[in-house]
């Protein structure tokens, strides 16, 4: 298997907003890294989608995946490739997709946040899951910029009690990640088998499937997200997060570490999958782990640490314990 990575940070100014007050510094003095919360542009507000009543128009020409992973159950997600052919056909307010072929690029910070594409870290913690025997019955799961949504997938296939499904565009959601829910949810595989997309009828049935009955689905800044969902009541707390390819920028950081903050549960825990470094765009494991230290709230522990080629990391976080702070 192999992979290829095109980034385009232009859009991304030198941020000017300190967070709570001060510059959070990595940990060594002399290197100057800074961890800011804000990029440039307007903050992209948050909102929820709700199933199409009729999906078939999602499933309509699409060629589908299966990905098997020891004893998981199999995980159907929309061929990539195919997906990208169709782009023109498809519906996609944001005009990501067209932007995205236009600057021939994985990533456009601040625009297009590459939930588009299953990047193979997302494989790492399929694999951890896998090793871990995790059932998640009864559990609340975040699938934190989730892009094809295989993690929260995993997840609602294998008992958990609700799942919330976060991308940061409203078309990945849309078009990507609803489509592939509605998939998994496809009890007889044989026309998924065939490459088909099930009859229409079939397909409206499965907008009403149990199993979507425990999907919440939503899009948007990090920044906005929070506020959003914990208008909910209750509140939501979540005993697993998923977070897979997130912590590429450190801009982000802060965002990031906000929400793992507000929405973990006392004892949940948060598996975070991750390259060493992102060449070209900045962030990578070592400043991220410098960054949670430092704001004191978690600890962080790695559970598998790739040596090959570009090497990848599977961390788990927790609260710290209160006599540990």
């Amino acid at each position: 298997m192999s992979f290829c990575f095109n980034f385009d940070i232009s859009g991304q100014a030198n941020a000017s907003q300190e967070v709570d007050g001060n510059e959070v510094q990595s940990g060594n003095k002399d290197d100057g890294a800074k961890y800011v919360s804000n990029v440039s542009g307007p903050v992209k507000e948050a909102k929820e989608h709700l199933p199409p009543s009729d999906p078939q128009f999602l499933l309509t020409d699409g060629v589908f995946e299966t990905i098997t992973i020891g004893t998981l159950p199999p995980l159907h997600f929309l061929n990539e490739t195919v997906f990208e052919r169709t782009a023109s056909e498809r519906e996609d307010r944001e005009k990501i997709l067209s932007f995205r072929e236009e600057k021939n690029s994985d990533l456009i910070s601040g625009v297009y946040e590459g939930g588009l594409k299953v990047w193979e870290c997302t494989y790492d913690i399929l694999e951890i899951m896998e090793k871990e025997g995790e059932t998640f019955s009864g559990k609340t799961v975040l699938d934190l910029g989730c892009g094809a949504g295989l993690l929260g997938i995993l997840a609602l296939k294998r008992g958990a009690r609700q799942i919330l499904f976060q991308d940061y565009n409203s078309t990945v959601i849309e078009q990507l990640t609803v489509p592939n829910v509605i998939l998994n949810c496809e009890e007889d595989d044989e026309d998924l088998n065939s490459g088909s997309p099930p009859p229409k009828k079939r397909a409206a049935d499965l907008s009403k499937h149990p199993l979507m009955r425990k999907c919440l689905f939503y899009s948007g800044d990090w920044r906005t997200f929070i506020p959003l969902v914990l208008k909910k009541e209750p509140q939501p707390k979540f005993d697993i997060i998923f977070t897979s390819e997130t912590i590429y920028n450190t801009c982000y950081y802060p965002a990031l570490h906000e929400t793992l903050h507000k929405l973990l549960a006392p004892s949940g825990l948060v598996y975070l999958a991750t390259k060493s470094h992102y060449f070209g765009v900045g962030g990578g494991l070592h400043l991220f782990e410098t960054f949670v230290e430092q704001r004191g709230v978690f600890s962080l522990d790695h559970l598998w640490d790739g040596a090959e080629g570009l090497q990848r990391h599977v961390v788990v976080l927790r609260f710290k314990k209160q006599n540990e702070n």
